[in-house]
């Protein structure tokens, strides 16, 4: 579904991609982890057309998105902070992006209704706190049924509950079989989420493994200890 082989991005001389290989198919949902700076957002938004790799390709169901753009109506993107018109309301935020899309397929409003957002479409966006933003941003990036999601830190600023029907939803989506991509540094939420992990380290994939494959090979239950784990592993034998 999206293939990247051998993606390079400077910015200036800082290298922020070095030869980055990545195979995200169908039915996987992926985290994709590491320390700020290592490359993420980079990547992401290689990925979304947002950035231009100095060197290497990006294949979106098995076409070069280079001087593309049609294929990014196949992706809902949830931003870490969503940016929006300060006098327009949620409402009209909603409806000027179904007008923008003029898609003819059935509308995904679940989490519409799961957050009950309707009750607050006179709410002007500068009046709303970050959280409650996070779930118009999360609403949006559902709503028009898209193959692929890249949800960017998709809890940061909700409550427990909407987090949770949050994580329901992305369940529910894998569940479809639809190729999912989700940053977050909170790795205790994705332990029922996730199926592969990414890791990245200073522009590198240090690793791409199964969820179950990583836990078995370090004799972890948590996701975040399995990753401690392999972390402490090479940093010992960097150093023998």
């Amino acid at each position: 579904m999206i293939e990247i082989n051998n993606l390079n991005k400077k910015f200036g001389k800082l290298e922020v991609l070095k030869n980055v290989n990545l195979s995200c198919k169908k039915g996987q949902c992926i985290a994709l982890i590491g320390p700020n700076g290592c490359g993420k957002t980079t990547l992401i938004k290689s990925v979304l057309g947002m950035v231009l790799p100095d060197k290497g390709s990006i294949e979106f169901n098995g076409k070069s998105i280079l001087k593309e753009y049609l294929y990014r109506s196949s992706i809902g993107y949830m931003p870490q902070i969503g940016r929006y018109p300060d006098n327009m309301t949620i409402g009209q935020i909603i409806d000027m992006i179904k007008t923008i899309r003029n898609s003819d397929e059935a509308l995904d409003e679940d989490l519409l209704h799961a957050f009950e957002l309707e009750k607050m479409f006179d709410k002007k966006m500068r009046t709303l706190s970050g959280g409650t933003t996070q779930k118009v941003s999360a609403v949006l990036a559902f709503l028009f049924n898209p193959e692929v999601l890249i949800l960017d830190e998709p809890t940061a600023g909700l409550d427990p509950l909407a987090s949770e029907i949050l994580k329901e939803k992305i369940i529910k989506e894998k569940d479809k079989g639809k190729l999912i991509l989700i940053t977050s540094h909170l790795l205790s939420e994705l332990d029922d989420l996730i199926t592969e992990i990414i890791f990245m380290q200073e522009g590198e994939v240090h690793f791409h493994k199964k969820v179950d494959d990583l836990k078995s090979e370090t004799n972890e239950d948590k996701i975040s200890k399995a990753i401690a784990s392999v972390l402490k592993r090479n940093v010992y034998n960097k150093k023998v």
